[in-house]
């Protein structure tokens, strides 16, 4: 097994949107991550990034956001390109695994043509019919789309075991959104790696129960974070924040890669 990160750009933020009521009014320029695990039975994405879309037509793409959030995406940082460097296409894909349908993290549904989509049901849903303070964040025409959904059904399917090996299993992680999932990548040489994608956001988060700045329930996300803190715990892994500027500098990138 292999695992690649991938910057699809950055967002030129603030920072109280990713630690809530800290650096009010200071510049805050995140990563906007994702993931190809390659796995002996074929690879897989975890999250998608933003849409191509943005790099040429992004004031019409993800009207109504700029306040909070202004992307810078090449075409080259695009998914269905970024993958070339390590020697994939997209039609190589076997499974996207998404977080969430945010617009950061689904741009690239529906261009991986011979690929299943994981999904939490509760998640799609909700995208289609958000409440009024997260709308902005769910762009229609990034997830509405032909493809084939596989829909978990949360805590029913929590540790949901991709292919029954222990290798890639997907954790039920809400808060931030209601259906988020996270992953935890059993590598053989580096260990178990959680990506909470934004289910924490900072390491402020995760260390110093900082909230974020946006979410859903903060209720659950804040149970979210202490799940985490025991699975680092128990399993010693290492947990990979979502949009750490400061701590997405120690992670290499590909085409370096972890094993």
């Amino acid at each position: 097994m292999k695992l690649y990160f991938f910057e699809a750009g950055i967002l030129k933020s603030q920072k109280q949107y990713f630690t809530m009521g800290k650096g009010v009014g200071e510049p805050f320029n995140v990563p906007v991550p994702f993931m190809l695990i390659e796995h002996p039975k074929g690879p897989i994405l975890y999250d998608t990034g933003n849409a191509l879309e943005v790099v040429h037509n992004k004031e019409e793409h993800w009207p109504g956001i700029w306040e909070a959030y202004n992307v810078f995406m090449s075409e080259d940082q695009w998914v269905g390109n970024a993958i070339r460097q390590v020697g994939y296409k997209p039609k190589d894909i076997k499974y996207v695994i998404l977080s969430h349908l945010h617009l950061d993290h689904a741009g690239g549904v529906g261009h991986f043509p011979n690929a299943r989509y994981i999904v939490q049901r509760q998640e799609l849903h909700y995208a289609y019919a958000p409440d009024f303070f997260m709308k902005a964040a769910y762009i229609r025409k990034d997830f509405d789309k032909p493809v084939d959904w596989i829909l978990l059904d949360g805590w029913n399917h929590d540790q949901f075991d991709l292919f029954g090996d222990g290798k890639i299993i997907v954790y039920f992680t809400p808060g931030h959104s209601p259906g988020h999932q996270s992953v935890l990548v059993n590598l053989p040489h580096s260990g178990p790696m959680f990506f909470a994608s934004d289910s924490c956001y900072t390491k402020e988060n995760l260390e110093e129960n900082v909230l974020s700045g946006l979410a859903w329930s903060y209720g659950e996300s804040v149970k979210t974070v202490d799940r985490m803190r025991q699975l680092r715990a128990l399993l010693g892994a290492e947990i990979i924040t979502g949009h750490d500027p400061a701590a997405w500098k120690s992670i290499k990138q590909a085409p370096q890669y972890y094993d």
